[in-house]
C-alpha cells in the first residue's frame, strides 16, 4: 500500500486548525482529471475491497493574502510561480557549458520558453572544489565551463531567458564536490549578483547542525543586501516544516524529500506536499521537488498524472528531462497550455485533498475568476468508480456545471449536477464521455453565481 505522509501522526490537518474564510460569489469552473491508479498494490483480481471513507477538507474557500516577504533588495512580490528546466534530475553532475547553452536553445527551439519555462538552472557540481585564495569566491570549474559564469549568464539571457544557479547552507555542497555557501553567505551571494544570476536553489547538506532558520535567514539577508532581484528557493528537504516559516526568508521551500522517477514515490511526495497546502500563497510557495515527466520510469499516463497533480498543486513547474532529445509526448504534456494555466492562476491556492476513500483521492481547490479545480486520482491497480460530489468540495448540490476536458481540449456535451461520476480504467483514462489513453482535465462552469460563505 502507498505508504500517506501527513502533518501529525497519520492525520491528515483537520478542518478545525485551518484558519481563514472566504466571502466570494463564485461562478464555478471545476477541472478535472481521471487518474490512472497507483500500481503499489498487490493484484486483487478485480475485487472490489471495502474501503474506509474520510472526509478530508472541506474547506477550499480560503483567503489569499499576497506574499510577505521576498529575498531581493526592492522587496518586489513574486507572485507567480516561475517554471523552469534543472540540470539535476536527468545530468546530476554531468554538467558543462555546451550542455548548458544547448539546453538553452532547445527551450527557444521547442516553444516551451514561450510557455513560460524561462530559467535555467544549473544544480550542483559546477564548482572547483575549493575557493579562490585571494578573496574566498566559489570559482566555475574551468574543465566545465571555460567561459566562466558570468558568460555563460550573459549567454543565457541574450536568448531572453534566466539564469539559475545553485550552492548549499553548509560546508559542502550535495556532491562533496564543491564548497557550501556557510559562513560566506554575503560574499556568495555578491557574487551571483556579479554574475546575473536570477534564481538561487539553497540546499541543505553538510549544515553541522546548525539551525535551519539561522542558515536560511542569513542567506536570504544577503541576497536582499547584493543588490539584485534574485529568487530564493529554499531545499530543507521538509525536515524541520519549512512550510510553517520559509516564507519569511524565501519564495519557495521544499517540503519533501528528493522525488525519485517512480510512480508510488511521485504519489507519496504528492501526498507530503498536500499536507501543507494552507501555507502556500502567491510570493511563496510549497515545492515537492522537480518534475521527472519524460526521463522514463514511468509511462506517459502515469507522467500526465504527475503534471497534472504539480499543476493543481501550485508547484514549481521544474522541467527535469533533457529537452535537447525531448520526445512529442512529453512535450505534450509539459506544454499543455490549459493545465499550465491552472498552475499560473493568480489566485494562488493550492488545492487539497477533500475526500479519500480507499485508494481513491478527490483534490479541488480554487481559482481565479470564480473558478474550481477538481482531480480525482485512483491509486489502485484495478478500474474504479470514482465520484467528486460538489457538497464535498463546498458547491450549493443543485448547481448545473458544464465541463471542458483540458487534456483533450474539447467541451463535454452533458450538463452535470451535484457530483461528477467516471471510472479510471487500469490501463488507461476514461472521461464522462469518451475513453481514451491520454487522460484528461475537465473544467466545468455552473453557469450562475452564488454568494459562498465559510
Amino acid at each position: 500500500m502507498c505508504a500517506r505522509l501527513r502533518a501529525t501522526g497519520d492525520q491528515f490537518v483537520a478542518d478545525s486548525q485551518l484558519n481563514g474564510t472566504l466571502e466570494k460569489q463564485y461562478e464555478h469552473m471545476l477541472l478535472f482529471g481521471m487518474i490512472i491508479p497507483c500500481m503499489c498494490l498487490a493484484g486483487v483480481g478485480g475485487a472490489v475491497e471495502t474501503d474506509t471513507i474520510t472526509h478530508v477538507e472541506h474547506n477550499i474557500f480560503k483567503s489569499v493574502s499576497l506574499g510577505e516577504y521576498v529575498a531581493t533588495e526592492s522587496g518586489d512580490l513574486v507572485s507567480t510561480l516561475l517554471e523552469r528546466w534543472s540540470s539535476w534530475n536527468h545530468f546530476q553532475c554531468n554538467i558543462s557549458e555546451d550542455l548548458i547553452k544547448q539546453t538553452t536553445r532547445a527551450l527557444v527551439s521547442t516553444g516551451l520558453a514561450k510557455l513560460g519555462y524561462k530559467y535555467v538552472n544549473i544544480d550542483d557540481c559546477w564548482g572547483q572544489s575549493s575557493r579562490n585564495s585571494s578573496q574566498q569566491n566559489l570559482v566555475a570549474d574551468s574543465g566545465k565551463f571555460p567561459s566562466g559564469m558570468a558568460a555563460l549568464g550573459k549567454y543565457i539571457h541574450g536568448l531572453g531567458l534566466k539564469f539559475g544557479i545553485y550552492t548549499s547552507a553548509g560546508n559542502r555542497t550535495c556532491s562533496g564536490s564543491m564548497p557550501g555557501s556557510l559562513g560566506y553567505e554575503q560574499v556568495d551571494a555578491n557574487t551571483f549578483a556579479s554574475w546575473g544570476v536570477d534564481y538561487l536553489k539553497y540546499d541543505n547538506c553538510f549544515n553541522g547542525g546548525i539551525d535551519p532558520h539561522i542558515r536560511y535567514k542569513a542567506m536570504s539577508d544577503a541576497l536582499r543586501k547584493s543588490g539584485r532581484s534574485i529568487f530564493y528557493s529554499i531545499c530543507e528537504w521538509g525536515d524541520m516544516q519549512p512550510a510553517l516559516w520559509a516564507s519569511k526568508f524565501g519564495n519557495s521551500w521544499r517540503t519533501t524529500d528528493d522525488i525519485v522517477d517512480n510512480w508510488d514515490l511521485m504519489l507519496c511526495i504528492a501526498d507530503k506536499n498536500a499536507v501543507y497546502a494552507d501555507y502556500a500563497k502567491p510570493g511563496a510557495w510549497n515545492d515537492p521537488d522537480m518534475l521527472e515527466v519524460g526521463n522514463g520510469g514511468m509511462t506517459d499516463d502515469q507522467y500526465t498524472m504527475h503534471f497534472s497533480i504539480w499543476a493543481i498543486s501550485k508547484a514549481p513547474l521544474i522541467i527535469g528531462c533533457d529537452v535537447r532529445e525531448i520526445t512529442s509526448e512529453t512535450l505534450a504534456i509539459i506544454g499543455n497550455e490549459e493545465v499550465i494555466a491552472v498552475n499560473q492562476d493568480p489566485l494562488g491556492v493550492q488545492a487539497k485533498k477533500v475526500r479519500n476513500y480507499g485508494e481513491r483521492d478527490v483534490w479541488a481547490g480554487p481559482l481565479s475568476k470564480n473558478r474550481v479545480v477538481i482531480l480525482l486520482v485512483n491509486r489502485k491497480d484495478y478500474n474504479s468508480t470514482m465520484t467528486a460530489y460538489w457538497s464535498d468540495i463546498g458547491i450549493p448540490t443543485n448547481k448545473i456545471a458544464h465541463a471542458r476536458d483540458l487534456w483533450l481540449h474539447s467541451n463535454l456535451d452533458t450538463p452535470l449536477k451535484g457530483n461528477l461520476t467516471v471510472m479510471p480504467l487500469a490501463s488507461g483514462w476514461l472521461t464522462p464521455t469518451t475513453s481514451t489513453a491520454n487522460g484528461s482535465l475537465v473544467s466545468l462552469s455552473l453557469g450562475t453565481s452564488y454568494h459562498h460563505i465559510i
